[in-house]
Protein backbone atom coordinates (compact mmCIF):
# COMPACT_ATOMS: atom_id res chain seq x y z
CA UNK A 1 0.00 0.00 0.00
CA UNK A 2 0.91 3.51 -0.72
CA UNK A 3 1.88 5.24 2.72
CA UNK A 4 2.31 8.92 2.67
CA UNK A 5 3.35 10.95 5.29
CA UNK A 6 2.32 14.87 5.45
CA UNK A 7 1.86 15.20 2.13
CA UNK A 8 2.09 19.23 0.99
CA UNK A 9 -0.47 20.86 0.23
CA UNK A 10 0.76 21.97 -2.81
CA UNK A 11 0.57 17.80 -3.85
CA UNK A 12 -2.86 17.35 -2.71
CA UNK A 13 -4.34 17.22 -6.05
CA UNK A 14 -1.93 14.38 -6.98
CA UNK A 15 -1.93 12.89 -3.75
CA UNK A 16 -5.77 12.00 -4.28
CA UNK A 17 -5.72 11.75 -7.80
CA UNK A 18 -8.06 8.65 -9.14
CA UNK A 19 -7.10 6.10 -11.05
CA UNK A 20 -9.60 6.77 -13.84
CA UNK A 21 -9.40 7.32 -17.02
CA UNK A 22 -10.28 10.86 -18.47
CA UNK A 23 -13.96 11.12 -20.16
CA UNK A 24 -12.13 12.39 -23.36
CA UNK A 25 -10.41 8.82 -23.34
CA UNK A 26 -13.46 7.08 -23.71
CA UNK A 27 -16.22 9.92 -25.31
CA UNK A 28 -15.57 8.57 -28.44
CA UNK A 29 -16.38 5.38 -28.00
CA UNK A 30 -19.83 5.92 -26.23
CA UNK A 31 -20.34 8.90 -28.99
CA UNK A 32 -20.49 5.98 -31.41
CA UNK A 33 -22.19 3.06 -30.18
CA UNK A 34 -25.22 6.21 -29.42
CA UNK A 35 -25.53 6.97 -32.61
CA UNK A 36 -25.43 3.57 -34.40
CA UNK A 37 -28.38 2.88 -31.44
CA UNK A 38 -29.94 5.45 -32.28
CA UNK A 39 -30.34 4.88 -35.66
CA UNK A 40 -30.48 0.97 -35.61
CA UNK A 41 -32.67 -0.04 -32.65
CA UNK A 42 -32.57 -3.46 -31.43
CA UNK A 43 -30.45 -4.65 -34.28
CA UNK A 44 -27.68 -3.15 -33.18
CA UNK A 45 -28.76 -3.71 -29.29
CA UNK A 46 -28.53 -7.29 -30.36
CA UNK A 47 -24.72 -6.57 -31.72
CA UNK A 48 -23.40 -5.45 -28.72
CA UNK A 49 -24.42 -7.56 -26.37
CA UNK A 50 -23.02 -10.81 -28.48
CA UNK A 51 -19.64 -8.69 -28.49
CA UNK A 52 -19.59 -7.35 -25.23
CA UNK A 53 -21.60 -9.99 -23.10
CA UNK A 54 -20.81 -13.48 -25.32
CA UNK A 55 -24.62 -14.38 -26.42
CA UNK A 56 -26.99 -14.05 -29.02
CA UNK A 57 -30.32 -12.55 -27.41
CA UNK A 58 -33.62 -12.67 -30.03
CA UNK A 59 -35.45 -11.55 -27.25
CA UNK A 60 -33.63 -8.96 -24.49
CA UNK A 61 -37.41 -8.55 -22.52
CA UNK A 62 -37.19 -10.87 -19.43
CA UNK A 63 -40.42 -13.05 -19.96
CA UNK A 64 -41.88 -13.68 -16.39
CA UNK A 65 -41.41 -16.74 -16.29
CA UNK A 66 -37.66 -15.95 -15.56
CA UNK A 67 -39.67 -13.87 -12.59
CA UNK A 68 -41.46 -16.65 -11.21
CA UNK A 69 -38.49 -19.14 -11.61
CA UNK A 70 -36.02 -16.52 -9.75
CA UNK A 71 -38.91 -16.85 -6.93
CA UNK A 72 -37.29 -20.80 -6.52
CA UNK A 73 -34.15 -20.00 -6.52
CA UNK A 74 -33.71 -17.49 -4.08
CA UNK A 75 -33.21 -19.15 -0.36
CA UNK A 76 -35.42 -18.44 2.35
CA UNK A 77 -32.96 -16.73 4.29
CA UNK A 78 -31.98 -14.45 1.34
CA UNK A 79 -35.25 -13.46 0.90
CA UNK A 80 -35.78 -12.44 4.25
CA UNK A 81 -33.08 -10.79 4.26
CA UNK A 82 -33.72 -8.79 0.95
CA UNK A 83 -37.26 -8.11 2.67
CA UNK A 84 -35.68 -6.62 6.04
CA UNK A 85 -33.71 -4.92 3.68
CA UNK A 86 -36.60 -3.72 1.88
CA UNK A 87 -38.61 -2.39 4.94
CA UNK A 88 -35.14 0.01 6.13
CA UNK A 89 -34.73 1.41 3.05
CA UNK A 90 -38.68 2.06 2.71
CA UNK A 91 -38.70 3.46 5.86
CA UNK A 92 -35.95 6.15 5.51
CA UNK A 93 -37.20 6.91 2.34
CA UNK A 94 -40.74 7.66 3.20
CA UNK A 95 -39.16 9.66 5.85
CA UNK A 96 -38.41 12.13 2.93
CA UNK A 97 -41.87 13.18 2.00
CA UNK A 98 -42.73 16.79 2.62
CA UNK A 99 -46.25 18.22 2.25
CA UNK A 100 -46.74 20.79 -0.04
CA UNK A 101 -46.18 24.51 1.03
CA UNK A 102 -48.32 27.22 0.48
CA UNK A 103 -47.57 31.20 0.72
CA UNK A 104 -49.95 34.26 0.28
CA UNK A 105 -47.14 36.82 -0.68
CA UNK A 106 -49.15 39.61 -0.60
CA UNK A 107 -52.91 39.99 0.09
CA UNK A 108 -54.45 37.92 -2.92
CA UNK A 109 -51.39 36.28 -4.32
CA UNK A 110 -51.32 33.28 -3.57
CA UNK A 111 -48.23 30.86 -3.71
CA UNK A 112 -47.51 27.41 -3.23
CA UNK A 113 -44.97 24.52 -4.19
CA UNK A 114 -45.87 20.68 -4.68
CA UNK A 115 -43.63 17.86 -5.46
CA UNK A 116 -44.86 15.35 -8.41
CA UNK A 117 -43.27 12.34 -10.07
CA UNK A 118 -40.48 12.03 -12.85
CA UNK A 119 -43.38 9.70 -14.64
CA UNK A 120 -40.73 7.24 -17.16
CA UNK A 121 -37.38 6.25 -14.98
CA UNK A 122 -34.49 3.69 -16.05
CA UNK A 123 -32.44 1.87 -13.76
CA UNK A 124 -28.99 0.78 -14.81
CA UNK A 125 -27.74 -2.59 -12.14
CA UNK A 126 -24.57 -3.95 -12.66
CA UNK A 127 -24.16 -7.49 -13.47
CA UNK A 128 -20.89 -8.11 -14.22
CA UNK A 129 -18.34 -9.33 -11.85
CA UNK A 130 -21.49 -8.77 -9.09
CA UNK A 131 -24.82 -8.87 -9.19
CA UNK A 132 -26.25 -5.95 -7.51
CA UNK A 133 -29.68 -6.84 -6.84
CA UNK A 134 -29.42 -4.59 -3.94
CA UNK A 135 -28.87 -1.51 -5.47
CA UNK A 136 -32.01 -2.54 -6.88
CA UNK A 137 -33.54 -1.42 -3.50
CA UNK A 138 -31.91 1.91 -3.62
CA UNK A 139 -33.25 2.91 -6.45
CA UNK A 140 -36.70 0.79 -7.56
CA UNK A 141 -37.98 1.84 -3.70
CA UNK A 142 -38.04 5.22 -3.72
CA UNK A 143 -39.02 5.42 -7.53
CA UNK A 144 -42.16 3.91 -5.82
CA UNK A 145 -42.61 6.11 -3.20
CA UNK A 146 -42.19 9.40 -5.54
CA UNK A 147 -44.88 7.37 -7.86
CA UNK A 148 -43.01 7.09 -10.85
CA UNK A 149 -45.30 5.44 -13.10
CA UNK A 150 -42.49 3.69 -15.56
CA UNK A 151 -39.73 1.74 -13.63
CA UNK A 152 -37.40 0.53 -16.43
CA UNK A 153 -34.10 -1.92 -15.56
CA UNK A 154 -31.41 -2.85 -17.92
CA UNK A 155 -28.70 -5.43 -17.07
CA UNK A 156 -26.69 -6.82 -18.46
CA UNK A 157 -27.06 -10.88 -18.78
CA UNK A 158 -24.81 -13.91 -18.58
CA UNK A 159 -23.23 -16.45 -21.03
CA UNK A 160 -26.32 -18.52 -21.04
CA UNK A 161 -28.30 -15.19 -21.59
CA UNK A 162 -30.06 -15.45 -17.80
CA UNK A 163 -29.83 -13.05 -15.42
CA UNK A 164 -28.76 -13.47 -11.97
CA UNK A 165 -32.25 -14.56 -10.17
CA UNK A 166 -31.52 -12.38 -7.04
CA UNK A 167 -31.89 -9.49 -9.42
CA UNK A 168 -34.93 -10.26 -10.98
CA UNK A 169 -36.42 -11.45 -7.47
CA UNK A 170 -35.70 -8.04 -6.26
CA UNK A 171 -36.96 -6.42 -9.21
CA UNK A 172 -40.07 -7.92 -8.87
CA UNK A 173 -40.45 -7.49 -5.38
CA UNK A 174 -40.13 -3.75 -5.62
CA UNK A 175 -42.41 -3.01 -8.81
CA UNK A 176 -40.20 -2.43 -11.31
CA UNK A 177 -42.19 -2.58 -14.96
CA UNK A 178 -40.00 -4.11 -16.97
CA UNK A 179 -36.27 -5.78 -17.11
CA UNK A 180 -34.28 -5.68 -20.07
CA UNK A 181 -30.89 -8.01 -20.41
CA UNK A 182 -28.89 -5.53 -21.96
CA UNK A 183 -25.90 -4.10 -20.31
CA UNK A 184 -22.95 -1.18 -20.76
CA UNK A 185 -23.10 1.65 -23.30
CA UNK A 186 -25.64 -0.02 -24.92
CA UNK A 187 -28.03 0.09 -22.08
CA UNK A 188 -27.95 3.71 -21.38
CA UNK A 189 -28.08 4.42 -25.17
CA UNK A 190 -31.29 2.60 -25.37
CA UNK A 191 -32.55 4.49 -22.59
CA UNK A 192 -31.78 7.50 -23.90
CA UNK A 193 -33.40 7.23 -27.70
CA UNK A 194 -35.76 4.22 -26.81
CA UNK A 195 -36.04 1.11 -29.32
CA UNK A 196 -38.95 -1.12 -30.61
CA UNK A 197 -38.67 -2.72 -27.66
CA UNK A 198 -36.81 -1.06 -24.66
CA UNK A 199 -39.14 2.58 -23.98
CA UNK A 200 -37.22 6.13 -23.67
CA UNK A 201 -37.25 7.21 -20.26
CA UNK A 202 -36.84 11.12 -18.72
CA UNK A 203 -33.98 10.40 -16.35
CA UNK A 204 -31.61 7.22 -15.88
CA UNK A 205 -30.26 6.07 -12.43
CA UNK A 206 -27.89 3.41 -11.17
CA UNK A 207 -23.79 2.95 -10.96
CA UNK A 208 -21.52 1.38 -13.60
CA UNK A 209 -18.04 1.13 -14.98
CA UNK A 210 -16.25 4.27 -16.24
CA UNK A 211 -18.23 3.46 -19.85
CA UNK A 212 -21.30 3.41 -18.34
CA UNK A 213 -20.34 6.74 -16.30
CA UNK A 214 -19.35 8.60 -19.65
CA UNK A 215 -22.56 6.77 -21.45
CA UNK A 216 -24.78 8.55 -18.75
CA UNK A 217 -22.93 11.77 -19.29
CA UNK A 218 -23.69 11.59 -23.12
CA UNK A 219 -27.35 11.26 -22.51
CA UNK A 220 -27.30 14.30 -21.05
CA UNK A 221 -26.72 15.74 -24.52
CA UNK A 222 -29.65 14.23 -25.57
CA UNK A 223 -31.87 15.94 -23.12
CA UNK A 224 -31.96 12.86 -20.64
CA UNK A 225 -31.07 13.38 -17.05
CA UNK A 226 -28.85 11.54 -14.65
CA UNK A 227 -28.59 10.82 -10.94
CA UNK A 228 -25.33 11.78 -11.08
CA UNK A 229 -21.89 10.70 -12.45
CA UNK A 230 -21.49 7.39 -10.69
CA UNK A 231 -18.15 5.95 -11.03
CA UNK A 232 -15.97 3.37 -9.40
CA UNK A 233 -16.89 2.89 -6.12
CA UNK A 234 -14.21 4.77 -3.16
CA UNK A 235 -14.02 4.97 0.39
CA UNK A 236 -12.08 7.62 2.50
CA UNK A 237 -11.39 6.34 6.17
CA UNK A 238 -10.33 8.91 8.99
CA UNK A 239 -9.28 7.42 12.08
CA UNK A 240 -7.38 7.64 14.98
CA UNK A 241 -5.88 5.64 18.23
CA UNK A 242 -9.36 5.13 19.29
CA UNK A 243 -10.14 2.91 16.35
CA UNK A 244 -10.18 -0.81 15.57
CA UNK A 245 -6.91 -1.35 12.80
CA UNK A 246 -8.93 -4.94 12.12
CA UNK A 247 -12.34 -3.22 11.45
CA UNK A 248 -10.82 -0.39 9.38
CA UNK A 249 -9.01 -2.73 7.02
CA UNK A 250 -12.17 -4.75 6.42
CA UNK A 251 -13.47 -1.92 5.22
CA UNK A 252 -10.91 -0.87 3.20
CA UNK A 253 -11.20 -4.14 1.65
CA UNK A 254 -14.95 -4.08 1.37
CA UNK A 255 -14.88 -1.32 -0.97
CA UNK A 256 -11.57 -2.50 -2.58
CA UNK A 257 -13.28 -5.76 -4.00
CA UNK A 258 -15.77 -4.24 -5.40
CA UNK A 259 -13.33 -3.46 -8.71
CA UNK A 260 -10.07 -2.86 -9.85
CA UNK A 261 -10.55 0.41 -10.64
CA UNK A 262 -11.77 1.36 -7.01
CA UNK A 263 -9.75 3.95 -4.94
CA UNK A 264 -9.60 3.71 -0.98
CA UNK A 265 -7.93 5.60 1.17
CA UNK A 266 -7.09 5.81 5.06
CA UNK A 267 -6.29 9.12 6.77
CA UNK A 268 -4.81 9.31 9.76
CA UNK A 269 -2.94 11.28 12.79
CA UNK A 270 -0.99 7.91 14.08
CA UNK A 271 1.26 6.41 12.75
CA UNK A 272 0.74 3.14 15.02
CA UNK A 273 -2.63 2.91 13.26
CA UNK A 274 -1.32 2.92 9.75
CA UNK A 275 1.16 0.52 10.47
CA UNK A 276 -1.40 -1.96 11.92
CA UNK A 277 -3.82 -1.13 9.07
CA UNK A 278 -1.22 -1.90 6.98
CA UNK A 279 -0.91 -5.13 8.70
CA UNK A 280 -4.30 -6.16 8.85
CA UNK A 281 -5.12 -5.45 5.12
CA UNK A 282 -2.15 -7.82 4.53
CA UNK A 283 -3.72 -10.13 6.11
CA UNK A 284 -7.33 -10.55 5.53
CA UNK A 285 -6.88 -9.99 2.03
CA UNK A 286 -5.34 -13.72 1.65
CA UNK A 287 -9.03 -15.10 2.53
CA UNK A 288 -11.27 -13.20 -0.01
CA UNK A 289 -12.81 -15.30 -2.71
CA UNK A 290 -12.22 -11.31 -4.93
CA UNK A 291 -8.45 -11.02 -3.80
CA UNK A 292 -7.46 -10.67 -7.59
CA UNK A 293 -9.46 -7.94 -8.10
CA UNK A 294 -8.94 -6.48 -4.03
CA UNK A 295 -5.08 -6.75 -4.96
CA UNK A 296 -5.37 -4.25 -8.27
CA UNK A 297 -7.54 -2.02 -5.77
CA UNK A 298 -5.42 -1.50 -2.86
CA UNK A 299 -2.59 -0.55 -5.39
CA UNK A 300 -4.76 2.70 -6.21
CA UNK A 301 -5.02 2.83 -2.10
CA UNK A 302 -3.55 5.79 -0.07
CA UNK A 303 -2.21 5.53 4.05
CA UNK A 304 -2.03 9.14 4.47
CA UNK A 305 -0.82 10.87 7.60
CA UNK A 306 -1.33 13.95 8.73
CA UNK A 307 0.03 15.58 12.43
CA UNK A 308 -3.41 17.16 13.15
CA UNK A 309 -7.26 17.33 13.07
CA UNK A 310 -7.72 20.62 10.74
CA UNK A 311 -5.47 19.29 8.03
CA UNK A 312 -7.31 16.23 8.17
CA UNK A 313 -10.19 17.54 7.97
CA UNK A 314 -9.13 19.93 5.00
CA UNK A 315 -7.86 16.79 2.99
CA UNK A 316 -11.06 14.98 3.32
CA UNK A 317 -12.59 17.98 2.02
CA UNK A 318 -10.78 18.12 -0.65
CA UNK A 319 -11.14 14.76 -1.69
CA UNK A 320 -14.67 14.81 -1.60
CA UNK A 321 -15.00 10.79 -0.94
CA UNK A 322 -17.69 8.84 -2.18
CA UNK A 323 -18.29 6.58 1.26
CA UNK A 324 -16.47 8.14 4.26
CA UNK A 325 -15.76 6.29 7.79
CA UNK A 326 -15.47 8.40 10.85
CA UNK A 327 -13.35 6.62 13.47
CA UNK A 328 -12.25 8.91 15.85
CA UNK A 329 -12.06 10.24 19.63
CA UNK A 330 -13.53 13.85 18.43
CA UNK A 331 -16.64 12.94 16.38
CA UNK A 332 -18.26 16.24 16.64
CA UNK A 333 -14.78 18.24 15.19
CA UNK A 334 -14.94 16.11 11.96
CA UNK A 335 -18.82 16.05 11.55
CA UNK A 336 -19.48 19.71 11.90
CA UNK A 337 -16.42 20.54 9.40
CA UNK A 338 -17.38 17.53 6.81
CA UNK A 339 -18.62 19.16 3.80
CA UNK A 340 -18.18 16.93 0.58
CA UNK A 341 -19.28 13.42 1.22
CA UNK A 342 -21.27 11.46 -0.23
CA UNK A 343 -22.22 9.24 3.09
CA UNK A 344 -20.90 8.99 6.46
CA UNK A 345 -20.48 6.40 8.73
CA UNK A 346 -19.92 7.22 11.85
CA UNK A 347 -18.03 5.18 15.21
CA UNK A 348 -16.08 1.53 15.41
CA UNK A 349 -19.40 -0.25 14.58
CA UNK A 350 -20.92 1.01 11.32
CA UNK A 351 -19.49 -0.83 8.53
CA UNK A 352 -19.78 1.15 5.24
CA UNK A 353 -21.49 -2.40 3.73
CA UNK A 354 -24.48 -1.59 6.76
CA UNK A 355 -25.43 1.37 4.12
CA UNK A 356 -24.43 -0.56 1.25
CA UNK A 357 -27.16 -3.18 2.21
CA UNK A 358 -29.66 -2.48 5.18
CA UNK A 359 -29.54 0.12 7.64
CA UNK A 360 -31.78 2.50 5.12
CA UNK A 361 -29.94 5.14 3.31
CA UNK A 362 -28.93 5.14 -0.24
CA UNK A 363 -25.96 3.44 -1.32
CA UNK A 364 -26.21 5.21 -5.17
CA UNK A 365 -23.72 8.35 -4.29
CA UNK A 366 -21.49 11.21 -6.16
CA UNK A 367 -18.15 9.77 -7.22
CA UNK A 368 -14.54 11.26 -8.64
CA UNK A 369 -15.15 14.24 -6.00
CA UNK A 370 -18.85 15.21 -7.35
CA UNK A 371 -19.69 15.07 -3.32
CA UNK A 372 -18.72 17.91 -3.56
CA UNK A 373 -21.66 19.56 -5.97
CA UNK A 374 -24.37 16.36 -5.76
CA UNK A 375 -26.37 14.61 -3.78
CA UNK A 376 -26.71 10.65 -3.46
CA UNK A 377 -29.96 9.22 -4.31
CA UNK A 378 -32.53 9.97 -2.07
CA UNK A 379 -36.44 10.66 -2.62
CA UNK A 380 -36.21 13.64 -3.91
CA UNK A 381 -34.11 12.31 -6.90
CA UNK A 382 -37.43 10.59 -8.58
CA UNK A 383 -39.42 13.96 -8.24
CA UNK A 384 -39.40 17.97 -9.27
CA UNK A 385 -41.00 20.49 -7.64
CA UNK A 386 -43.67 22.25 -9.38
CA UNK A 387 -44.57 25.90 -8.34
CA UNK A 388 -48.38 27.05 -8.63
CA UNK A 389 -50.10 30.47 -8.23
CA UNK A 390 -53.26 31.87 -7.94
CA UNK A 391 -53.61 35.87 -8.13
CA UNK A 392 -57.06 37.91 -7.61
CA UNK A 393 -58.56 41.20 -8.55
CA UNK A 394 -57.51 42.60 -4.98
CA UNK A 395 -54.22 40.32 -5.82
CA UNK A 396 -53.35 41.96 -9.16
CA UNK A 397 -53.89 45.36 -7.75
CA UNK A 398 -51.82 44.78 -4.88
CA UNK A 399 -48.02 43.56 -6.96
CA UNK A 400 -49.74 45.24 -10.82
CA UNK A 401 -48.00 48.27 -10.22
CA UNK A 402 -44.38 46.56 -8.78
CA UNK A 403 -44.72 44.35 -12.46
CA UNK A 404 -45.53 47.27 -14.54
CA UNK A 405 -42.50 49.70 -13.29
CA UNK A 406 -40.18 46.44 -13.54
CA UNK A 407 -41.37 45.36 -16.89
CA UNK A 408 -41.08 48.97 -18.79
CA UNK A 409 -37.50 49.63 -17.11
CA UNK A 410 -36.30 46.26 -18.87
CA UNK A 411 -37.85 47.59 -21.45
CA UNK A 412 -40.71 44.82 -22.23
CA UNK A 413 -43.35 46.38 -23.08
CA UNK A 414 -45.97 43.07 -23.87
CA UNK A 415 -45.13 42.25 -19.94
CA UNK A 416 -46.40 45.48 -19.03
CA UNK A 417 -49.31 45.48 -21.11
CA UNK A 418 -50.69 42.51 -19.35
CA UNK A 419 -50.54 44.11 -16.17
CA UNK A 420 -51.84 46.61 -17.61
CA UNK A 421 -55.05 45.73 -19.25
CA UNK A 422 -56.15 43.56 -16.56
CA UNK A 423 -55.73 46.36 -14.11
CA UNK A 424 -58.00 48.82 -16.41
CA UNK A 425 -60.73 46.31 -16.25
CA UNK A 426 -60.73 46.89 -12.56
CA UNK A 427 -61.41 50.56 -12.74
Amino acid sequence: MNKIYNPERALWKTVLKRPTQSVADIEEIVNAVFREIQSGGDSVVRSYTKKFDGVDLQDALVAPMEIEESNELISKDLKIAIQQAKNNIEKFHRAQKTQRITVETADGVQCWQEKRPIQKVGLYIPGGTAPLFSTILMLAIPANIAGCKEIILCTPPNKEGKVHPAILYAANLCGVTKIFKVGGIQAIASMTFGTETIPPVYKIFGPGNQFVTVAKQIATKYGIAIDMPAGPSELLVMADDTANAAFVASDLLSQAEHGTDSQVILVSTSKKLIEAVETEVAKQIKDLPRKDIAVKAIGNSKLIFVEDQQTAIDLINEYGPEHYILCVENEEFYLEQTYNAGSVFIGNYTPESAGDYASGTNHTLPTNGFAKQYSGVNLDSFMKSMTFQKISEKGIQAIGKTIELMAEAEGLQAHKNAVTLRLESLK
